[in-house]
């Protein structure tokens, strides 16, 4: 059953009590980076393998998602900073016990490539926080898998 969140602005993703933080660098620039982040959104399910679906919606102000086992988000984009920043606040969705959540993708530059750093940042449940504490090792791989790919499907002709 779909459930509103609270809505939280940026600063959440530095006050979350839940904050999971993934970092890689990858041969792609950040301009390249962003416009797959930000732009082509239908585009996440080529290279995010837990994505299975993934759409624009209000023109661009926000996104539905949905995950591999059935997880969905509808969210509102909250900065889109080309080509530093991007992110979005979950406000509707089936996980249980979730209470917030938020999403940023912070790039920099990194010699001709990206540093490409996410950040989870999620409140809700005690059970909620213990799942997501334990799921960090297996999101910090799907991340680090998610940006090879991405890096991969950038660099094709």
């Amino acid at each position: 059953m779909a459930r509103r969140l609270r809505p939280v602005g940026l600063g959440f993703v530095e006050t979350a009590p839940v904050r999971l933080v993934f970092a890689r660098e990858i041969s792609a620039a950040p301009d390249a980076v962003f416009r797959a982040l930000a732009e082509d959104v239908p585009g996440w399910t080529a290279w995010f393998s837990a994505v299975t679906f993934a759409r624009p919606i209000g023109d661009g102000a926000g996104r539905e998602i949905r995950l591999r086992g059935g997880t969905r988000f509808v969210e509102t984009v909250l900065a889109a900073e080309r080509p530093e920043v991007y992110a979005y606040r979950v406000d509707v969705t089936n996980a249980p016990g979730a209470r917030a959540m938020l999403e940023e993708w912070r790039l920099t530059p990194a010699g001709t490539g990206t540093r490409v750093r996410w950040t989870f940042a999620a409140d809700g449940t005690a059970p909620f926080r213990f799942v997501l504490d334990r799921a960090r090792p297996g999101l910090g791989r799907a991340f680090r898998g998610a940006v090879t790919s991405l890096d991969r499907r950038l660099r094709r002709p």
